[in-house]
């Protein structure tokens, strides 16, 4: 079967998202992608974007400065960034270094610090040491807070962790948010995720009701999974909520029906991390707040989509996703 331009796109995003899986407690989404390399390739998944700046944020200059934190490098913030798919972090065409929501986070910390932005992409299994040895000063590359990592790691909130359900824009399903919704559906999820948890637990209170349960179905393939919802050999795909999101503005060809929390049933957060006690997620935290004062903030998740996903204050070391 011949592919448009958009279901191209669409293999390559929105497939992605099915099949991503964290590590760390029971956090699931895109903040573990597997795939992701030190050295990355270009993609066309998705235009060159203009970055959002800001301007020094003199509060959190002065917090910096009175913390005691020492940059690893002088005057510069050294940003571990990942290079997954779009909207996190992508590397456009002809460029060599990832844009994104994430990076842009980053970097637009890095600026209200009054620091230069020094990114450095890193594979998701080498972020932990990195930011434990000092190697990194900060990781913004869709990290979920969890009871386990603040043991190690100081975080600053930014955005909701969220899983959405994605359908055929032309389906006439509207909305899926609880049990019923799913009930006699075939639903593409990932094998041993949160989101396979939550269908799971849902089927349990279908069947228990003397409904029919929706069909679980798990792909290998990540593009066999996506060529399955478009030609209606399943009716949904459950996944992260960002890259959902993105594939549907971007193709026109799906479209988001219902949006759970990405520590269901429980609230999960995605948030700035540095080492334990290194002083620096206070200044971080107040840069963040001062974008969500301002707008700035809300113009980066506009950008991308993401508006789902805001959140109305950034807070160090919110309660996390419980230790497994």
């Amino acid at each position: 079967m011949a592919l448009s331009k958009k279901q191209s796109i669409a293999i390559g995003v929105i497939a992605a998202a099915v099949v991503a899986v964290v590590g760390g407690g029971v956090a699931i989404g895109l903040n573990r992608p597997a795939e992701a390399v030190a050295a990355p390739e270009p993609s066309a998944s998705a235009p060159a974007i203009d970055w959002v700046h800001t301007a020094a944020v003199p509060d959190a200059v002065a917090a910096l400065e009175a913390s005691g934190f020492t940059p690893i490098e002088p005057g510069k913030l050294t940003v571990a960034v990942g290079a997954f798919v779009p909207p996190l972090s992508y590397v456009p065409d002809g460029e060599t270094l990832p844009a994104g929501t994430e990076p842009n986070f980053g970097s637009l910390i890095a600026e209200g610090l009054g620091l230069e932005y020094n990114p450095v992409v890193v594979a998701w299994a080498d972020w932990p040491l990195g930011i434990q040895s000092g190697k990194y000063d900060l990781i913004t590359s869709n990290v979920t807070v969890t009871e386990e990592r603040k043991e190690l790691y100081d975080f600053a909130s930014y955005r909701q962790d969220l899983l959405g359900f994605s359908v055929r824009s032309d389906s006439a399903i509207e909305t899926i948010e609880k049990a019923d919704d799913i009930s006699g559906l075939k639903v593409v999820v990932g094998s041993g995720t949160n989101q396979e948890k939550a269908l799971l637990s849902w089927n349990a209170e279908l069947t228990a009701a003397g409904k029919a349960p929706a069909e679980l179905n798990y792909y290998d393939d990540n593009a066999a999974a996506t060529l399955a919802l478009q030609s209606g050999r399943v009716d949904a795909t459950f996944g992260p909520n960002a890259t959902a999101a993105w594939a549907a503005k971007e193709t026109g060809e799906t479209k988001l029906v219902g949006i759970i929390p990405g520590g269901w049933p429980l609230q999960a957060d995605i948030a700035a991390a540095t080492k334990k006690g290194n002083g620096l997620i206070e200044p971080v935290s107040i840069v963040l707040n001062a974008l969500i004062e301002d707008g700035t903030y809300a113009d980066v998740l506009n950008v991308w989509n993401l508006t789902s996903e805001g959140v109305d204050t950034s807070r160090i070391n919110a309660p996390g996703l419980p230790k497994s």
